[in-house]
């Protein structure tokens, strides 16, 4: 059976064992009074005695149906979780010596991942004999890195772990509204479609006999 972890943060009337507590709660005025007598008004209003702040001194206790309490608590941790943003870690590997075109076309794949609100964990590979090549490899690292300062920021410089350097590049906040307004400003910026007026067909001139009281020239 799976444990409440909220409802065992908390304590409830007779589990609080403290000499006296700070009462709060809807139209109450806060006020410290033994924890007995603490009691016996939350079962005057029918409602619970909760332990919602132990540290404090001396500890602040709201009258609340529990279960009512427990409820707001558990709400409030979901919609918490539902803010956080979940943010995805993207890999990019390179050799130590990536040639420039290979190297732009990872750079332009990363400065995507970082617009999108991802991280970037750059590293360059050292195969066998390569490892000699680590500053090479960290020169690059930090080219990279600088390349991308519009984008995001190093959380972690390079480090060699085994046969990798590694580094994080965390997202900035302003990456993907940057992205958005260039996305929304090009759209704007495209000529809208111009309408051609329907053409009109020329007058034919009447070439044929005319009749008397007939004007063909109107």
């Amino acid at each position: 059976m799976k444990k409440d972890n909220i409802k065992q943060q908390y304590r409830v009337n007779e589990q609080i064992h403290v000499r006296e507590v700070r009462i709060v709660g809807d139209g109450i005025e806060s006020t410290v009074m033994p924890t007995f007598k603490a009691i016996q008004l939350a079962e005057q209003k029918g409602v619970d005695l909760v332990e919602i702040s132990p540290n404090a001194q001396p500890p602040v206790c709201r009258l609340i149906d529990y279960s009512k309490f427990i409820y707001q608590q558990k709400k409030h941790q979901k919609e918490m979780k539902a803010k956080q943003v979940k943010v995805d870690v993207k890999e990019i590997r390179f050799g130590p010596q990536t040639d420039d075109h290979d190297y732009n076309f990872k750079l332009k794949h990363a400065q995507g991942f970082l617009s999108e609100g991802d991280k970037v964990k750059a590293y360059v590979f050292f195969k066998g004999r390569s490892i000699l090549f680590k500053e090479q490899g960290e020169v690059l690292l930090l080219r990279f890195a600088a390349d991308l300062e519009e984008y995001g920021k190093v959380e972690q410089m390079p480090q060699l772990e085994g046969k990798r350097m590694i580094m994080f590049i965390a997202p900035k906040k302003q990456a993907a509204a940057m992205a958005k307004k260039v996305e929304v400003e090009t759209s704007e910026a495209a000529p809208a479609p111009v309408k051609k007026a329907p053409q009109q067909k020329a007058r034919k001139e009447y070439t044929g006999p005319k009749v008397e009281g007939e004007d063909f020239d109107d």
